[in-house]
């Protein structure tokens, strides 16, 4: 407050009144906002601090998003900035021009409202635009939880009914009453006048007065008898904008009064030739009152302070109702019923969250989301920028033991593990799993959602069409194809010059390369750009890429069970002249594509993958590439949408990414190396991410480890290596069994000792997982036909083969709660010191790469190279594949080559037949024995089951 200049005569009591009374009093004390403002800073300085003392990194975020350039927006926003910075509060500036479009601004609002790093978010007003923009809708876009300037209608009506501990109040009026209490006056039953009524400042400090208890009335300019009205406040707050309006000889003697205004004057003997001066005439007002603020100095620095407090507040609040790092999430509770229905009755009985408040709780952002209907979504990979300084959760890798026809259940125990560690031991987790092929779900496997109550749902969206990745890669795939015959054709039928013309045409009079012929023009050795510079011989090396039919290893592909496409001839029709070859169809999820898409960490690595496909060689025994064929943007624009994860949700209510599906045996079997990636992020340090490996732990997890680790950098924590007892007992000599006739006794009673002969595989298992330094936990899918004793023997027997643990799980009857005990197991283990390493070093030889996976993984005693592997080992050598990662194609019922050898086979040498190449998807795949990349339908396929309800548009019959 400033000093006392001079006294004067002041009459106290109310006028006309008996008991009035002449006094000598000073001058009003000047309350000084910049030294009041001053003192809060200081004090949200000291409890910034104490937030990042609380949490490590944490800091208040405030955003201001301003519309145009008014040069005095631009120096209010600066003065927040320097006062945040001053804090330590985090500030960001968001400038649109003055040509944003209303939608603009309001999409920017969302993404500010949904950005959990920004507590508190104010729009500079006015708004300088060149467009209809409502400033109404603008400001009410704010999200009220982080409307810092109290300006939405959520926060003012909250204020007019009195609930001040739950809303903001606007900065200036917070500020004005900050200062009042300065005073040290009893603001109970005071009279109050308030001149003005806006939403910023009059009416909210009409609220903010009588909710402390004076007798308020508001005045603006046209209420009569204004200086009546002023003469009778003990209290006067003025916001009128009209410079010097409110007289000083209106004020009443001892009053306090608060002026708002920001006025320019003319004023000569100023440099600039204006003055400020405020809505009160300051120095005879002076003479009058108790208690008075300056213009400038005043209530202006207030506003500043007071919106960085409610920042502070904001923040504040953030760590009272969220833990930073833990997601506000809604877990669904089911009611599980005995027996257990069908799958797709349980997947009926719980109704799943919209997709679109999952993707809100577990912290993606609305421009981060691609809804395709309430149930599924596309996940943008800008959310990987956007967290890219978050930490990465633990990763934990889902296998088994090796596969038999009795099922082990490791989709089933995936999702029964996220839902344990998510919905009961609430923590983070995510799910990520491959899509399934339509071809099982209509042929003889029906769907791949999981089972019981640990699914994946809606389980018929998630085993159709989702969205339509799979199609997008059959149409890629078949675009390559097409473009190797027609390429082939058109060389076969045209001259050096005929090809030339047409592959470079004149538009316009000018012939130009594209920009995939100028690297093709460089793969050649020919540094030329200019197509009339070309000479004969560098034409015909550019036109021609002369394959040999004989070479062709990519194939067409579609996603449905067809034998009669594993070998047909094409070109018989007589427009093809006669050119004619032996070609097939594989199943869509074998095709280099979908491993491109599982493997790829982005866009631009996905589009430089998909153009280092191999696709034959030349006659001289060159590579020929996608890029050679000139396609690689095609299909890079057919990939585009198929590259985002699939977001979905369990049974449960937990996130689960279904993204990538390729085989598991000529190519690596692991859903994508993005949504892995994306899903550790947003788990954030304590969370927990759950992919699966397909089939045994000597396929799926040794191509996890060996090839999508080693691509994508990520090193896991845990491996949970399912088993079951029935599965075992078949490891262990137990007899084969046949669909829809009734088990052997051998798997429904108990049996001590062939179960023991069993865990053999499982060990070797334990052993295979060890070999890679990761600890692993044994997770025992409990059936009702197993034995407390012969569960209790599979736990002991996994402990002594070197397993961190091993658990009984009733997942599949009881949801998320069977599998606590393996949760729990698993979130132990990854505390544990993990020894990653991979099982040979790449720069070895192709041979010497193939026999340590033969003899280490699988136990062989040697490997067999037939002549026509040892000359792919040659020419794939020659081209500069040969230190690409192996990815082994052989059966995966056995540890050997032969599906009957159950248990662990020993002694056997491991033939190999043939080596091919994805060097596009980045691995060479030798085929172990024969097997089809085309399945083929059963005499009873699933789909004689499966119909469409017309009338609720239901699936019926999924199995």
């Amino acid at each position: 407050a400033g000093g006392r200049a001079r006294t004067r005569t002041r009459t106290i009591g109310a006028s006309g009144s008996a008991g009035a009374r002449a006094v000598t009093m000073a001058p009003a004390q000047v309350i000084c906002g910049k030294a009041a403002s001053a003192k809060i800073r200081e004090r949200l300085k000291t409890q910034v601090a104490q937030m990042k003392e609380r949490v490590p990194g944490f800091r208040p975020g405030l955003a201001i998003l301003q519309v145009g350039d008014r040069d005095d927006s631009n120096t209010y926003i600066s003065m927040k900035l320097k006062a945040a910075a001053e804090i330590g509060i985090n500030a960001n500036h968001i400038k649109l021009p003055n040509t944003a479009t209303e939608a603009e601004v309001l999409r920017r609002i969302t993404v500010l409202n949904e950005d959990p790093a920004v507590h508190g978010f104010i729009v500079q007003l006015p708004l300088d635009t060149d467009k209809p923009i409502s400033t109404e809708k603008v400001t009410n876009a704010v999200a009220p939880e982080k409307d810092v300037d109290g300006l939405t209608s959520i926060n003012a009506g909250k204020l007019s009914r009195g609930n001040l501990g739950d809303c903001f109040i606007p900065c200036t009026p917070k500020g004005c009453m900050e200062l009042i209490r300065q005073t040290g006056i009893q603001i109970a039953g005071k009279k109050a006048v308030v001149i003005g009524r806006s939403k910023i400042v009059g009416s909210p400090m009409h609220d903010l007065l009588l909710w402390s208890h004076a007798t308020v009335t508001t005045c603006h300019t046209k209420t009569t008898a204004l200086a009546e009205e002023v003469s009778k406040a003990d209290i006067l707050v003025v916001a009128a904008g009209k410079p010097e309006m409110v007289k000083g000889e209106w004020i009443k003697p001892g009053a306090v009064v608060i002026d708002c205004g920001i006025n320019h004057v003319p004023d000569s003997t100023k440099p600039n030739g204006k003055t400020v001066v405020g809505d009160v005439a300051y120095s005879a007002a002076k003479e009058r009152a108790s208690y008075i603020t300056p213009v400038p100095g005043g209530v202006g620095p207030m506003t500043v302070a007071m919106l960085m407090q409610s920042t502070v507040e904001s923040a504040q609040r953030f760590l009272e109702q969220s833990q930073p790092g833990k997601w506000s999430i809604q877990y669904n509770q089911l009611s599980l019923r005995t027996p257990v229905p069908s799958d797709i009755e349980v997947s009926r009985s719980c109704v799943p969250k919209r997709i679109g408040h999952l993707a809100r709780e577990v912290g993606l952002l609305s421009e981060e989301v691609e809804l395709y209907g309430q149930t599924k979504a596309k996940v943008l990979l800008s959310t990987l920028k956007r967290l890219k300084d978050q930490p990465d959760g633990k990763y934990v890798v889902v296998t088994g033991i090796t596969p038999t026809p009795l099922g082990e259940g490791k989709s089933t125990t995936t999702i029964g593990l996220v839902q344990a560690l998510g919905a009961h031991l609430n923590l983070n987790v995510f799910a990520c799993v491959r899509q399934p092929s339509q071809g099982p779900t209509f042929g003889i496997k029906g769907g791949a959602a999981g089972g019981g109550y640990s699914q994946v749902i809606p389980m018929e969206e998630f085993n159709l069409h989702l969205t339509g990745d799979i199609h997008a890669i059959t149409a890629a795939n078949n675009l390559v194809a097409a473009a190797i015959d027609a390429r082939m054709f058109h060389e076969q039928t045209q001259s050096d010059q005929a090809l030339y013309t047409r592959l470079v045409p004149l538009i316009s009079g000018v012939r130009k390369f594209s920009d995939i012929q100028i690297r093709r023009l460089q793969k050649l050795g020919i540094e030329k750009t200019d197509p009339g510079t070309l000479t004969d011989e560098e034409r015909n090396k550019f036109v021609r890429l002369d394959i040999d039919p004989a070479t062709i290893t990519w194939q067409r592909v579609m996603d449905t069970n067809d034998r009669f496409l594993r070998k047909i001839t094409i070109g018989q029709s007589p427009t093809e002249k006669g050119f004619t070859r032996t070609a097939q169809f594989d199943i869509t999820v074998a095709s280099e594509i979908m491993a491109v898409l599982a493997l790829t960490d982005g866009l631009g690595d996905m589009r430089r993958r998909l153009g280092k496909m191999v696709v034959a060689s030349s006659k001289k025994g060159e590579p020929v590439t996608t890029d050679d064929l000139g396609v690689t943007g095609a299909l890079a624009v057919l990939m585009k949408d198929a590259v985002k994860p699939n977001l979905m949700q369990t049974l449960e209510g937990t996130p689960v990414f279904v993204h990538a599906g390729p085989f598991a045996n000529i190519a690596h079997g692991n859903s994508s190396v993005l949504a892995d990636k994306i899903a550790l992020k947003l788990v954030g340090q304590e969370g927990f991410v759950v992919t699966e490996a397909g089939f045994g732990a000597d396929i799926g997890m040794e191509k996890f480890f060996n090839i999508k680790c080693r691509y994508s950098g990520l090193r896991p924590h845990v491996v949970v290596l399912v088993a079951t007892v029935r599965a075992l007992k078949m490891h262990g000599g137990g007899p084969t069994v046949t669909a829809g006739v009734p088990l052997p006794k051998e798997y429904t009673e108990e049996n001590l000792q062939l179960l023991k002969i069993g865990c053999s595989n499982l060990g070797k298992q334990i052993q295979n997982a060890r070999t890679f330094g990761t600890p692993v936990v044994v997770a025992v899918n409990a059936f009702k036909s197993d034995t407390e004793a012969e569960l209790q023997l599979v736990i002991q027997l996994a402990k002594e083969a070197g397993a961190y643990d091993a658990v009984k799980c009733t997942h599949w009857a009881e949801g998320g709660k069977g599998a606590v005990a393996l949760a729990q197991a698993v979130q132990r283990a990854s505390q544990e010191q993990s020894n990653f390493k991979f099982l040979y070093n790449v720069e070895l030889p192709v041979v010497e790469k193939i026999r340590i996976i033969a003899q280490q993984i699988y136990g062989a005693e040697d490997i067999e190279l037939s002549s026509e592997a040892e000359q792919k080992v040659l020419v794939y050598t020659k081209q500069g594949f040969g230190n690409l990662p192996i990815c082994m194609a052989k059966t995966h019922l056995s540890l050997s080559h032969d599906p009957e050898k159950k248990g662990v086979p020993t002694g056997f040498i491991l033939p190999i037949r043939d080596i091919r190449a994805s060097v596009g998807a980045g691995f060479l795949y030798p085929l172990v024995g024969t097997m089809s990349t085309m399945p083929g339908l059963p005499t009873r396929p699933c789909f004689y089951d499966i119909d469409l309800d017309p009338v609720s548009e239901q699936v019926n019959g999924l199995f």
